[in-house]
């Protein structure tokens, strides 16, 4: 990312850090949690939260690794897809960006599928927005300032701002850009000099760090998780229950069914 966009990030952060804030407090009332929880497994909250808005969520193994999530509505079904082959801390995020736009986005989808490219920070006003809410809440802020204190403390000097970073990429399961530019926008990283060699790193340099420092390396790999069995079940059941109550044609579900394993091949190839 180059380092104009990334100012423009921090900047229209700032401008909707209220905006944002109401979104978490109503996502926590959906999700029938206090504000101060910890959510230590965000895939587990969202199910049920996107469940109540007849989503249902799977993880696939997509074939297109530019991919992060997709979002599918239509023939009366509506799924969260996202990509397994990316490294967890990106799947993460994916999801928290999803559930903004599930819930809170000002204008419908206007396509059956709406894909989200992985670790793309678009211009456009309601993708920053889903960026944003994706970061905060994935990384609470009074809990990521205590935490990046912590880990900047023990980073050794000379690399303090790279392994602080890293620390909270691993505590909070979040992807290195998101992690940069929530540091940045809470203005808990200041120097222009250093925004430069952090804007450079690479995955490698990624990798390494979380190695030396004995964190979790399996946030930087792809689950390969395949719910594709687990989804279809749950859509022939949900379907079965509407066909006894006579709300559904059998013919329906077949239709519904098929264009679902028609999705599923053109993602997985």
């Amino acid at each position: 990312m180059d380092f104009k966009k990334f100012q423009t990030i921090i900047s229209n952060s700032k401008k909707n850090k209220d905006s944002v804030n109401e979104k978490l407090k109503e996502f926590y009332n959906e999700a029938n949690m206090e504000n101060k929880d910890d959510l230590l497994n965000i895939m587990q909250i969202a199910r049920a939260v996107i469940n109540k808005k007849g989503y249902l969520l799977a993880e696939i193994p997509f074939k297109d690794n530019e991919i992060g999530a997709i979002c599918f509505s239509g023939d009366g079904s509506k799924y969260v897809l996202l990509n397994s082959t990316l490294p967890r801390v990106n799947v993460n995020f994916s999801l928290c960006h999803e559930i903004y736009h599930i819930l809170y986005q000002c204008h419908p989808f206007e396509e059956s599928v709406e894909l989200y490219m992985n670790e793309n920070y678009y211009d456009h006003e309601e993708e920053i927005m889903a960026n944003h809410f994706a970061a905060a809440l994935m990384m609470p802020e009074l809990k990521f300032i205590k935490m990046f204190y912590k880990f900047e403390q023990e980073a050794e000097e000379d690399k303090f701002e790279l392994q602080t970073i890293v620390n909270l990429m691993n505590y909070f399961s979040a992807p290195y850009m998101a992690v940069l530019i929530r540091c940045y926008e809470l203005e808990l990283l200041k120097d222009g000099n250093s925004l430069k060699m952090l804007l450079s790193i690479t995955s490698e340099q990624i990798r390494d760090q979380f190695d030396k420092l004995w964190l979790n390396m399996e946030l930087l790999k792809g689950s390969k998780n395949d719910d594709f069995e687990k989804l279809l079940v749950l859509v022939n059941k949900k379907g079965e229950y509407l066909i006894s109550r006579e709300l559904m044609g059998k013919t329906e579900l077949e239709k519904i069914e098929n264009n679902l394993r028609k999705l599923y091949q053109e993602i997985r190839g």
